[in-house]
């Protein structure tokens, strides 16, 4: 029986423990500069194959050490280490349905902003009806946000850390404040760049169409995956740079991430785009689901298997 979600186990240093006992040191960086790296891992329970399946974890686990790697961490944790310690945290929970998972590399002791290291590790799941609203809405009403996203010459949205997301909540606050659901920010160019803590996409002429990386979004795996599932279902690509006056006139647009999954945006700055989920997208959202539950042999190979794994 899983335990409730106040009293969910957590992994830290190397041992499981119920979460009002993992503990961080006040005074360490990760505490005081939000001096970490991170990702959040989706997995999803099908229970026709009695299996919960994670998603895309090996290519999870490769961007968090980019992110370590840019952010001059120490390198502490294999990657399979990495996986082992996933994988036995979910099983001491005994979880049995969709769960999101949050994976973070932190600097501890008693060091500065400038520190590399002692480097430990938490994973926290969480049953993914318990995670944030605006991950669970049937569409959303955006604006375009007056804080810019960060750059690369800045503080680079490649790099997955918590300090960054600060940028994000700053959007995402002054949304809520006038009314909206969420925000959509702009580029230090201008340009449509991405949404807090997910990647957009637009539907014209049924083409479907996303900013470039080098236009301040992440290296989203969700986006990756979309562009992936969208060849599969000839749906034409196109990555290229977004106009604010451009996206106002789509025919569909959504936001996606490994929270978000496919979320329709129903209007942006009161400009309506659609009233339901649009025909390409709901194309790409049923797609995406069969594919993350296991029910589509063909991306099989982003699977991890969390009960009937090796180890």
């Amino acid at each position: 029986m899983p335990p409730k979600v106040e009293e969910r186990f957590i992994w830290l240093s190397g041992k499981i423990v119920p979460v009002y006992e993992a503990n961080i040191n006040v005074l360490a960086p990760t505490s005081q500069f939000g001096l970490n790296v991170f990702e959040g891992i989706r997995c999803y329970w099908n229970s026709e194959q009695k299996e919960l399946f994670a998603f895309r974890l090996a290519d999870h686990f490769k961007r968090l050490k980019r992110s370590q790697r840019l952010l001059k961490m120490e390198d502490t944790f294999t990657l399979e280490e990495l996986k082992e310690a996933f994988i036995a945290v979910i099983k001491a929970n005994e979880y049995k349905e969709d769960l999101a998972v949050r994976q973070t590399l932190f600097i501890e002791g008693f060091g500065s902003w400038g520190s590399r290291g002692p480097v430990n590790m938490f994973i926290a799941p969480i049953p993914k009806a318990k995670t944030s609203p605006e991950y669970n809405k049937k569409g959303l009403n955006c604006c375009i946000s007056s804080w810019q996203r960060i750059n690369d010459n800045s503080l680079s949205p490649r790099i997955k850390c918590g300090a960054n997301y600060i940028n994000s909540r700053m959007g995402q606050l002054e949304a809520l404040e006038n009314g909206y659901d969420t925000a959509i920010f702009l580029n230090n160019n201008g340009h449509i760049s991405e949404g807090p803590g997910s990647c957009l996409f637009m539907v014209k002429n049924g083409r479907l169409i996303t900013p470039l990386l080098t236009d301040s979004v992440l290296e989203s795996i969700t986006r990756d995956s979309i562009i992936t599932l969208a060849h599969d279902l000839d749906i034409k690509v196109e990555e290229r740079t977004i106009d604010r006056t451009e996206l106002y006139n789509a025919d569909e647009a959504f936001l996606c991430g490994s929270s978000m999954e496919i979320t329709p945006i129903f209007s942006v700055d009161h400009y309506e785009i659609t009233k339901e989920e649009g025909q390409i997208t709901k194309r790409l959202h049923t797609a995406y689901l069969a594919a993350v539950c296991g029910k589509n042999a063909k991306f099989s190979h982003w699977l991890t298997p969390v009960y009937n794994s090796q180890k």
